[in-house]
């Protein structure tokens, strides 16, 4: 079972600072993602700042929400980054 999102930190240049329901904490960049249109919004500073938790997932104002199997580790984490 994959462990839900529990607290979230959206950082300048696009990255989120996730902490995990398993205590672990990584940091996820979504700059690659914003070419697509369901991200297309997360453009707006404003905007990506309002990324929450909602049932395990993240969403931004109800409108994308990115399931937590998209943040499991090994996947698209920025490894170099320190908390």
């Amino acid at each position: 079972m994959l462990p839900d999102v529990s607290d979230i930190k959206p950082l300048p240049n696009y990255i989120l600072q996730l902490t995990f329901s398993n205590g672990e904490q990584k940091r996820f960049d979504m700059t690659p993602y914003l070419q697509y249109p369901v991200f297309q919004r997360l453009k707006n500073p404003g905007f990506f700042k309002l990324a929450k938790v909602d049932y395990g997932t993240v969403t931004c104002a109800g409108r994308c929400r990115y399931c937590t199997g998209n943040f499991i580790p090994g996947f698209d984490f920025i490894g170099a980054m320190p908390l």
